[in-house]
């Protein structure tokens, strides 16, 4: 069996099995999170996730592993998902440790197998377009530049995990930069889904309307003080 034949079926069961998670989810909370603008309620949904004990966790995070490594699934509703179910607090924690142990495999797997590793899993043409810009091939500037993409909600970052691997950084630097650069956007969404849980859409609306306005703010600061466009032609070019 050829490599790109292995590769298309890895795939097929990976998203057979989001799929088949995504909907056991839905199919175990659903009866409870109709009624989550009630104590009563929000008291069944937390009991629901405590039945669930480990088998919830292991869940969550088979949905993260599928999530990277498919990237087109949206980190977004797990992220919710996980504030949902345990809380501002233990969600990020819980999505930011499991996104770096996940992050540094990746990374060291496109270290060992190159760009055709990439290539299985990312658009080749956008990963040219990566590879050729000179400011992702300078060791000066990469880790600056990671660090402000990893920050920036709304990046593609599961695509910068892999194509980070290609890149002039140290391992260790990726790998603090690919999972504490998360935390903005991570603590946005699980204190959303922690507001969610308790009925409060208001609140969920509001953080996300915050959200987008401190990303507008960001790249007003970018656009008037990055003089040489450094950070805006690395974003252009991971689009």
């Amino acid at each position: 069996m050829s490599r790109k034949s292995k590769v298309k079926i890895f795939k097929v069961i990976l998203t057979l099995i989001v799929i088949a998670i995504f909907i056991g989810v839905i199919i175990y909370l659903f009866p409870v999170m109709r009624d989550l603008s009630t104590k009563e309620g929000q008291v069944a949904f937390k009991e629901k996730v405590d039945k669930s004990g480990i088998w919830g966790l292991i869940s969550l995070f088979g949905l993260q592993v599928a999530q990277i490594f498919l990237i087109i699934v949206p980190g977004e509703p797990i992220e919710i998902l996980a504030g949902m179910c345990y809380g501002g607090l233990w969600g990020t924690i819980f999505i930011m440790a499991s996104a770096g142990i996940i992050s540094t495999i990746i990374f060291f797997l496109v270290r060992k197998y190159g760009k055709k590793f990439v290539c299985d899993f990312c658009d080749e043409k956008k990963i040219e377009k990566i590879e050729k810009n000179k400011l992702f091939q300078n060791p000066k500037k990469i880790e600056m530049i990671l660090l402000v993409l990893f920050l920036l909600p709304g990046t593609p970052k599961d695509l910068l995990v892999y194509v980070s691997g290609l890149l002039p950084i140290k391992p260790s630097k990726f790998i603090l930069i690919s999972t504490f650069a998360r935390f903005p956007s991570v603590i946005t969404s699980t204190l959303a889904g922690e507001n969610l849980a308790i009925g409060d859409w208001k609140m969920s609306i509001i953080l996300y309307v915050s959200i987008v306005l401190i990303v507008a703010i960001i790249i007003f600061i970018i656009s008037r003080f990055d003089k040489d466009k450094t950070t805006r032609d690395a974003i252009n070019s991971i689009k």
